[in-house]
Order: structure tokens, then sequence, then C-alpha cells
């Protein structure tokens, strides 16, 4: 990819980066992490002149971009050094989903202690169960989750390793120790029953915080994506023994290896047959003959000793599915025949527009039309070739179309970063301009639900209803509408741009 090219995307991604500070944290902050994307690596000093803010603001900007690992630092020369990690502030927006697959995995109870740790950067275990038992407390009637059922939902969170010990950062800004560690707290649930009745203790963990494990959580939606694409192509028996090949993969391959160690068929057997799955285990060698000579290439046979031999591919699931997102989004924008033009493209690898006509079975003229979009838009590439001849005869010169996937699936990347740019800032521009009357709703949503709980009449409910007229009602209802949407798109853009960050990561 072109260093103009490269320059885009980074402006782009600061500008993404700077909405989601503003967003989530404030202006000063904002103005601090802007200016450590423009410069690269500063000092305490030349933060402060080139923001322009009191000193004691800079400093306490930087303490916040540390805490939640948006910004490291290391000792230079003569000064501290401080660098912005602009892939740390992106992930913000993957937040929702890595809350609603604890949710999945672990409960309700679990995915509020997430959202603790994601609010606080680093907490302590005492911490997290009495703000989740305080929040538990206030949002139901009923008192269904005592102390020692939250203490149970932490340490399955620990022991999913979706939460790791945090003891400070080092020089270089790393979090926690060279090694992970889960060691579970020795957490005294009698002191924190105390301490939640009002009596002043210590529970005993003030030295011992806790983060969030980002790489296990990326690691495990990687396996999600890996797991129903295998679904959708086959059915949930394939997608099944896809999870298990990757459980499989981890008890002898590094998490993010590009490919697993061999896996024999014997193990695999092993696993099935503890599985409620009879069909799978009936048609397993079937099941694995098919994933193997299926197109995708996300399993390989790689050896016969012991009834065969299996190895799952990562690197070559996410190059697959990077062109099926690629072709996804050509034929959205620019229909079906331009996309069956890059599905050819991609097939012969290098292309004359002659061919192109003719193997596509479009119309010459539509044929070259769609072939030069697609070269404008930098989906396809064009290399100049020359035949050599004798050298009183002009040289032939004829083209050649190519698809470039790395910096396709970069500038993807990049549309992507720009959508959810433009996300944010309509969210931000709905919720201002709509401030007083969303405020109004409000006031009187609390004003309602502190009159019902001292014995309000219907008749009182209904009038505060009445504060807010028909049309400020449907108004109102509008301007969620479109926030719940640009919620939803913010989510579906989030899915494609991790695919295509897991494929960068590959290769």
């Amino acid at each position: 990819m072109s260093l103009q090219n490269y320059r885009i995307m980074s402006e782009v991604l600061g500008k993404l980066c700077s909405a989601l500070l503003l967003e989530h944290f404030g202006p000063i902050v904002q103005a601090v992490g802007d200016d450590l994307f423009k410069h690269g690596t500063k000092i305490l000093n030349y933060i402060r002149a080139t923001t322009g803010l009191p000193l004691v603001k800079v400093k306490e900007a930087l303490c916040v971009l540390i805490k939640y690992g948006f910004v490291t630092y290391a000792k230079g020369e003569r000064f501290v050094e401080y660098t912005v990690l602009p892939e740390k502030i992106v992930l913000i927006v993957c937040y929702p989903r890595y809350m609603f697959f604890v949710k999945t995995i672990c409960g309700d109870e679990s995915e509020m202690m997430l959202e603790e740790v994601l609010k606080n950067g680093y907490i302590t275990a005492s911490e997290i169960i009495i703000k989740v038992y305080k929040k538990v407390e206030q949002t139901t009637e009923q008192e269904n989750s005592t102390v020692p059922i939250l203490k149970e939902k932490f340490e399955l969170l620990v022991k999913n390793q979706f939460l790791v010990r945090y003891m400070g950062t080092n020089e270089s800004g790393d979090f926690g120790m060279d090694k992970p560690d889960f060691t579970l707290p020795n957490l005294d649930v009698g002191v924190i029953t105390d301490i939640l009745e009002g009596n002043n203790k210590q529970a005993g963990d003030s030295n011992v915080y806790w983060r969030i494990n980002f790489d296990r959580l990326t690691q495990d939606l990687r396996d999600k994506v890996i797991v129903s694409a295998m679904t959708k192509r086959f059915d949930e028996n394939a997608g099944e023994l896809m999870r298990q090949l990757l459980f499989l993969m981890y008890l002898r391959t590094a998490s993010w290896e590009d490919t697993s160690n061999p896996i024999p068929m014997s193990e695999i057997k092993e696993v099935v047959k503890k599985l409620n799955y009879p069909t799978l285990l009936q048609y397993l060698d079937q099941y694995l003959r098919l994933m193997e000579e299926d197109t995708s290439q996300f399993l390989k046979r790689v050896g016969d000793a012991g009834g065969g031999q299996y190895s799952v591919n990562m690197k070559e699931a996410f190059n697959q599915l990077a062109w099926t997102t690629l072709e996804n989004i050509v034929m959205e924008r620019f229909g079906s025949k331009a996309a069956r033009i890059f599905r050819l493209v991609r097939s012969r690898k290098y292309v004359e527009q002659e061919q192109i006509q003719q193997l596509a079975m479009i119309p010459a003229k539509e044929a070259k039309h769609l072939t030069y979009t697609l070269l404008q838009e930098n989906y396809l590439q064009m290399q100049e070739m020359k035949k050599a001849g004798v050298s009183a005869v002009p040289t032939k010169t004829f083209f050649l179309f190519h698809i470039d996937l790395n910096q396709v699936i970069r500038m993807e990347i990049e549309h992507c970063y720009h959508a959810l740019y433009n996300i944010v800032q309509r969210r931000e521009h709905e919720s201002t301009s709509n401030r007083r009357m969303i405020d109004k709703q409000l006031r009187m949503q609390t004003l309602a639900s502190n009159l019902k709980e001292h014995g309000a009449t219907e008749e009182q409910l209904a009038e505060i209803a009445e504060i807010m007229t028909p049309s400020e009602k449907l108004h109102l209802e509008k301007i969620q509408n479109i926030i719940k949407k640009l919620g939803i798109s913010e989510l579906q853009i989030d899915e494609t741009l991790f695919l295509l960050l897991m494929y960068v990561r590959y290769h």
C-alpha cells in the first residue's frame, strides 16, 4: 500500500480515536490523545506546550489514558516518553460485543462485572462485587444475587481468563507482568457483607487489581467467527466439530499460530463421543472429509497415522473469509455483475479486458464500464506488460487486471474507520441538538418513578405523562429510533472491521 494511503488511513483513524475519546472521556483527554496521535512519542513538557493546557490537566489526562491502556510510557535518555496506542482506543467500539459474549458464556452478573472493569480500567475484586451487588439491588425487586453467588461469578470470569491480575504498569506501560496471572483472590464473603451493611472494614485485596484480558476475548470472538462460518457452510454438526477442533488445537498449539499442530483422529473421536451430537458421531468421517475437501480450507489432512491427522489452518481461514467479505462488499456497492467480474479476476489472478468480457458473459460495453469502475475504486489494479519483439517492430503493450488483496483489505479497514467516525458524529449531533427534550423525558421518568414509590395514584401518574405533548413524544421516538439504528450499524461495521483486522493479524 502506498505511503499516501497509509497517511489517509492514519488521518481517518485519528479522527475516529479523537471522537471516541471525546464521547467517553471529555475534551481534555481528547486534546492530549490528539496531540500524541499527531506528533507520535512525546515528553510531558512538549505535550503541555502544544496543547496549551495547564500541566496539572495534562497529567490528569495522561493518567486516564494510561489507566485504560490507551497510552504507554517508557524512560527515554532524559525524560519519560508517552506513546498513544490507537488500536486500543478503537477497541472501545468492541466493548458491547465483549459484554454480550460474556453474558452468553457466564450470565448477567458476569456481564455487569465486566462492565465495571471496562468503566474503571482496573479495579479490585471486592470493589467489583460491591458495585454489582448495589446495582442488582437497585434494578431488581427480589434479591437474587447474594455475595457468595457474585463471588462465584467473579471466579468464573477469572477461570475463563476474561479477567487477569494487574499489579501496575511497568516501564513500557504494559499491564501486569510478563506472564499473565490468573490466581484467584482470597476473598472473605463475611467482610464484604459487613462493608455492604455500612461497617468500615478492609476487604484485604486493596493491592490486587484486575483488568480485562482483551487478548482472550479477541481470541474467543475469532473462534466464534470460524465456528459460525462453518455452521453456515454446512450445518450445526459441522460447526460443533469445528469448535471441538479448536479446543484440541489449544492443547498442543499456541493461540495465535497460523496453523495447529497435527490433531489425531483418535482424539477427535473421543471428544465427539462426549457430546450430545449422535448424527455427528455417526458421520464423523464424512464431516471431516467434507471440511477437508471444501474450498474454504479451514481444515487440512496432514498425515495418515492413527486413522488420520488433521490441522486447523487459521491463516487460510481468514484469507477465505476476507475474500468472501470483499465479494459481498462489491456486490452491495456495484451489483452482482461487478461481483462476478471481481470473482473472475480473483480466480484468474491476471486477466485482460477482452477475457473479462468473454468469460464473465457480460456485454462488452457494460463489462468495460464495471471493470474500470472497480479499477477507479481500487478494488482492481492494472499492470502494464510489454511483449518483446524485433527491435525494428514497435513493442506491443497490453494491460492485465489483478487484485492486490492486502491493499484492498487496508482500504476497507479505512472505510470502516470512516463509517464508525460518521456514526459517532451523527449520534453526538442527534443527542446534542435534542438535549432539552431528552432531559425533559428523563426528568419526567424520574418524577414518575419517585411518585410511584410513594404510592401515587394512576391519575397523578397520568398527569405527569401529559407533561410532554404528543408532538414532542413523536419527535423523541423518531430520535430514539435514529440512535438505535446508528447503534445497530456500529455493531455491524465492527463485525466487518474485526474480520478484516484478523486477516491483517495473520498476514
